[in-house]
């Protein structure tokens, strides 16, 4: 092995903290999920919970020369957003996003901003009332609310696959949650630029994310419009497997190098590559090929992401500040209803009407997930609160990805909502 990619591997084992037997833990990995999936299968329980589960016994258990791997930025980023997000915008349905454009977009901008803001206010009560973190402002539980804000794309994807929900309520549940990744990512960025004091104003503020969100999207379009048009023309399916590949994690880094919004670049690549896929008169075993990959590609990065998420995860120091994270948990549900309730009623007198049962749905499958503890295990050593805000976040993704993910086939099944596929 060449001189440079020795360094790139021991660089890439001490960045994840796999120690000396990485190649070892990755395999042991990959042998855990597979077994999980057969347990999961057995017990007809949701996958992805499952995976958390066994993440959550196998972080108590410590093996001599084997380091537990860590789920750092830099991991999530390079290697599982861009895949899983791609393959979830590869495969939505354009023609039903196109529907329903105002609810998803209402929902993944604007929704953001006033979940964000009623998250934080709702939080302050009970914290204050309580005396549970002394200190802590209204500016850190907008940090909070802002890191919190995405509902997860690889949770709420990889659920609602499986489970028999109306076709439309899957399209709002996907596109919004692909959608408010992206957004979420760049209020945090910017409410933690005014909270760190920089000088950063409002305005400001404002225009960085219509340049983040407007030109991170351009971008995405672009490669994956150039992408599809190569495929066209070389017509293999191999070829076009590397094509998309290039499409999905060269828009996120592009994106990323240029400071603009990477999911986002991301998303609209993958909408226009699985457009050429979609298309009638593609080849059928290209387009065969192309789906076949991207959803093996999908189920082994939400494999080990789901397992990462449990290894992360200190179970003595949470059940620790149980009361910390109730009240936290509480606030992010809240809100987030809240916010369904009002772009519901907003919706009423439109062609985009909602019935109140979705309403619950999206209130109910709104997860939390890795970008969020990554976001939250990014902030700066020195932080203040940082020490509260690692736990309330870790906390609030454990209990919705357990609660939430373990009842939401119950809920959808008393709803009436399981197995309605003309909708």
């Amino acid at each position: 092995m060449p001189n440079a990619a020795i360094k790139l591997v021991k660089q890439w084992e001490f960045e994840l903290g796999f120690g000396m037997h990485g190649e070892i833990l990755v395999i042991c990995l990959f042998c855990v999920a597979t077994a999980v999936a057969l347990l999961a299968r057995w017990l007809k329980v949701p996958y992805t919970v499952a995976l958390v589960v066994a993440g959550l016994l196998l972080g108590l258990v410590r093996i001599e020369g084997i380091g537990s791997p860590h789920l750092t930025k830099e991991l999530l980023y390079t290697v599982f957003l861009p895949g899983l997000v791609f393959e979830a915008a590869f495969h939505l349905d354009l023609e039903k996003y196109w529907q329903n454009k105002i609810a998803i977009h209402a929902l993944a901008i604007p929704g953001v901003a006033m979940a964000i803001g009623s998250t934080a206010l709702l939080l302050q009560l009970p914290l204050h009332a309580l005396h549970l973190v002394d200190g802590f402002s209204l500016k850190y539980a907008l940090i909070f609310a802002a890191l919190i804000s995405a509902t997860d794309p690889i949770a709420v994807v990889a659920l609602f696959r499986s489970l028999g929900a109306p076709k439309r309520l899957v399209v709002l549940i996907e596109a919004e949650s692909l959608l408010n990744d992206g957004t979420a990512v760049v209020f945090f960025t910017l409410i933690l630029a005014m909270v760190s004091g920089t000088g950063y104003s409002p305005l400001q503020a404002v225009l960085d994310f219509v340049r983040m969100i407007g030109l991170g999207t351009l971008l995405g379009l672009g490669i994956g419009f150039v992408a599809s048009r190569l495929g066209r023309h070389v017509d293999d399916p191999m070829l076009e497997i590397m094509l998309t590949t290039l499409a999905a994690y060269g828009s996120f880094v592009l994106a990323e190098q240029l400071h603009l919004s990477g999911i986002i670049a991301t998303v609209a690549a993958g909408m226009v590559c699985g457009q050429r896929s979609a298309r009638s008169d593609a080849n059928p075993a290209t387009r065969i090929a192309l789906q076949s990959f991207w959803e093996y590609v999908a189920f082994a990065l939400n494999s080990i992401v789901f397992l990462l998420i449990g290894f992360e995860v200190h179970s003595a120091a949470l059940l620790g500040s149980w009361r910390v994270i109730l009240a936290a948990y509480v606030a992010v549900l809240i809100g987030r209803a809240l916010l369904i309730c009002l772009v519901t009623l907003l919706l009423r007198r439109t062609r985009e009407a909602m019935p109140w049962s979705w309403s619950a749905i999206l209130t109910w499958g709104g997860l939390r997930g890795a970008l969020s503890m990554v976001l939250v295990l990014a902030l700066p050593s020195d932080f203040p609160f940082r020490e509260s805000l690692v736990t309330m976040t870790f906390g609030v993704v454990v209990l919705s990805l357990i609660v939430q993910g373990l009842s939401i086939e119950r809920v959808l099944h008393r709803l009436g909502l399981e197995s309605s596929p003309s909708e």
